[in-house]
């Protein structure tokens, strides 16, 4: 008897306990969990910065470098940031070290960068060996020759390597734009100016877009309100006009490629050939049905030829250039989909086809560089998973493919600033340092070595949540409305989740082309603000349907010339996962996106009035004819030749069928879904009689920049506890 009692009181007291370790956990703020918080790095799983000194591991801090052998991983060497100071006049110092570089694997020199100045350090030598006037916003810096580009007041520059500066143009304006993306940075372009890989040639890009119509911006912060035009060109309108020309150093001089008409072409993926003679350009026609891989001469500009070509009834999306084998210079890695997944090909530079090095139902990510000794690629593809990233290593002799790191998670998590994962990879390919998250695990670096199975943990970062309550996080698939095709989901529920309850639910919705909002990332790469309402009581469910990236051609192009229809299909299949829940109430279901996700969340307020009792549309696109040239087309064509496609697509018409709380919020400024989609909407909601919500960030883009996001998400929140709780 005396031992049950015993028992009994030891079960309340750590019940008691349990229950006042649960009471103790703290629950989050939007300034915990948004971007533009005032806490959200603290919230965020801590990081480690590294870099390659050729084959050297560099572990990157505020105030120091320290030099790591990987093979051992022991210290070799560290860089002050005092050092460095102390051989700078103090208007030169710097301020921080993230960010340095290491441009010479065979040289013990440092590139920083003090916001006016770009210095090189020796830090074996504790000297400054050589500056630079750096500073500008659109600027790109030769290694080889040390040489710079920028753009200043519209005009394109260049400071040699000894200082000397030289002015390539003259009549840049905002109607004649140099250095600068094109193409509104559709087809992987992301800059406007190229060095040759021995720094003493220069391409660039120059865009007339005079012939642009300007979209009438204001500024509501003067006296008097001012315009500040954009040139935007709607689809089926005029575009603009590019061309690429080519500076000599050693001449001065710039010769412009003869590419003939640019009207209605685009001109791609600019990649230099190994001996910095020839340019290759991946060009593609204004219907984005036929890429040409062309060469010309640098230094005349003449057409060389056509080397490949590639046709796609629907359209062809080249995203990368093409990638030179450091072994062999006459030959080549070409990114293409034309197999149905994007894989690499083989080819020589006469553009003949040597080989398909990867194969399968999945798609190339992203080439991450070479092993030269062992002849090998590594890539970053989702072979294991729809959901997943992972590095392999792959024989370029006989397609073998080696996984690199662990199988699961999504790897290779630091990016530059083309998006590419290059940085990852050491000079000679033999060691990779590993950022990677998986569903439970916050962030680890791991090294990896080609050739050895073992890999080392650099670091594993703490949950930064442990004090506080977390819903639970899952994933899973159900069937596209095709019958057919896996969809990935994921599942956010209440904090507190009581299955015999019934919850309101939130579908949060992108559904466009070129996003995952399902990867098994930490959480599976939920939104901070999901697990904001789950803490609210709020069910939260996000669908990848067919039109979202990285499934295929078949997956991506399901949408062509009906944007917006196969996704609605494939989003109320998750309806009618949802409603067969017992814990879903189908009678508060509501929907929130932004951008594309705001077209959805209209499209299915407006279609199925019956489901959806809330929605929250974000810089939505309204009617596809005034959104821009480039992607618009691609994926609708014009509003000439596709006629029945644009009117089944635009939610003018549908303004009449609004019978739930629609609330729009729209950046007054935003460059991307300008402002007439809204309006118009609204407008055809006056007509119909019918009564959204309307609410618009004065001098903001296309997202909110930072504290008001949270003001934003604040907002997006309270509408659903008014209208849908």
């Amino acid at each position: 008897m005396k031992t049950n009692l015993f028992r009994l009181a030891v079960w309340c007291f750590l019940t008691a306990l349990s229950t006042m370790t649960m009471a103790q956990k703290k629950s989050f703020t939007l300034e915990d969990l948004n971007f533009g918080g005032k806490n959200y790095r603290a919230m965020q799983p801590k990081n480690e910065n590294y870099g390659w000194w050729g084959d050297q591991l560099v572990r990157i801090e505020n105030n120091t470098c320290t030099i790591l052998n990987p093979a051992k991983l022991t210290e070799s060497g560290t860089i002050s940031l005092s050092d460095i100071n102390g051989c700078l006049d103090e208007s030169d110092q710097v301020g921080y070290l993230f960010g340095v570089e290491f441009p010479y694997p065979d040289s013990t020199l440092v590139m920083l960068n003090n916001g006016k100045k770009s210095l090189l350090y020796d830090w074996k030598k504790n000297k400054v060996v050589w500056t630079q006037t750096s500073g500008f916003d659109i600027s790109s810096w030769s290694k080889a020759s040390r040489a710079l580009a920028y753009v200043d007041g519209d005009q394109l520059f260049v400071i040699d390597g000894k200082g000397n500066v030289n002015q390539l143009t003259r009549d840049g304006s905002r109607e004649i734009v140099y250095g600068q993306s094109v193409h509104r940075d559709e087809f992987g372009i992301y800059k406007g100016l190229f060095w040759s890989p021995d720094g003493q040639r220069l391409a660039f890009y120059r865009m007339d877009q005079s012939m642009v119509d300007d979209y009438p911006q204001v500024n509501t912060f003067t006296r008097i309100a001012t315009e500040e035009p954009d040139k935007y060109p709607m689809a089926g309108e005029k575009s603009h006009l590019v061309t690429v020309g080519v500076y000599d150093l050693a001449t001065g001089s710039t010769t412009y490629l003869k590419a003939g008409d640019p009207t209605d072409r685009y001109f791609t993926n600019i990649q230099w050939s190994p001996d910095s003679k020839s340019i290759y350009i991946q060009e593609l026609n204004r219907d984005q049905t036929d890429i040409e891989l062309t060469v010309y001469d640098a230094l005349s500009g003449d057409r060389r030829g056509v080397i490949y070509r590639e046709h796609n009834d629907r359209y062809a999306e080249p995203l990368f250039p093409i990638t030179f084998l450091p072994w062999d210079s006459r030959k080549f890695l070409l990114m293409s989909q034309k197999d149905g997944y994007n894989h690499l090909y083989l080819m020589d530079i006469n553009g003949k086809q040597l080989k398909q090095v990867t194969q399968g139902p999945w798609v190339v990510l992203d080439l991450v560089g070479f092993n030269t000794k062992r002849k090998s690629v590594v890539i970053l593809s989702t072979e294991a998973s729809p959901i997943q990233n992972n590095l392999y290593e792959v024989s370029l002799s006989n397609g073998k493919r080696t996984l690199l790191d662990n199988g699961r998670g999504c790897h290779a998590n630091t990016w530059q600033e083309d998006g590419r994962h290059t940085s990852v990879l050491s000079a000679s390919g033999q060691y990779i340092y590993d950022n990677y998250t998986e569903p439970d695990v916050p962030r680890c670096i791991d090294l990896l070595t080609l050739g050895k199975k073992d890999r080392r943990q650099l670091f594993a970062a703490d949950d930064p949540w442990a004090d506080y309550e977390v819903p639970d996080f899952s994933c899973g698939t159900i069937k596209a409305a095709d019958g057919t095709t896996d969809l990935y989901y994921r599942m956010v529920k209440p904090v507190g989740f009581d299955p015999s309850r019934k919850y309101p639910t939130v579908i949060y919705v992108y559904g466009g082309p070129h996003a995952r909002n399902v990867e098994a990332r930490w959480h599976y790469m939920s939104r901070t603000w999901e697990t904001y309402m789950a803490q609210k009581g709020y069910l939260l469910f996000i669908l990848d349907n067919r039109g979202s990236k990285d499934r295929g051609l078949a997956f991506e192009q399901a949408t062509f010339r009906q944007l917006g229809q196969v996704e609605m299909e494939d989003q109320m299949q998750g309806v009618a996962f949802l409603k067969s829940l017992p814990y879903v109430d189908a009678d508060r279901i509501g929907v929130h996106g932004w951008s594309f996700g705001g077209y959805m969340t209209i499209t299915l307020m407006t279609h199925h009035p019956e489901v959806f009792k809330v929605g929250v549309a974000g810089g939505p696109v309204i009617d596809w004819k005034w959104y821009e040239v480039m992607y618009g087309e691609r994926y609708m064509d014009t509003p000439a030749t596709n006629p029945e496609g644009y009117e089944k697509t635009s939610l003018i018409a549908q303004a009449k069928n609004l019978k739930g709380k629609l609330q729009i919020i729209q950046g007054l400024n935003d460059k991307t879904v300008v402002p007439q989609h809204c309006i118009s909407f609204i407008e055809a909601c006056i007509q119909a009689g019918t009564q959204p919500d309307f609410f618009v960030y004065p001098g903001e883009p296309h997202n909110m920049r930072g504290h008001k996001s949270v003001h934003l998400h604040e907002r997006i929140t309270q509408y659903f506890e008014d209208y849908l709780k």
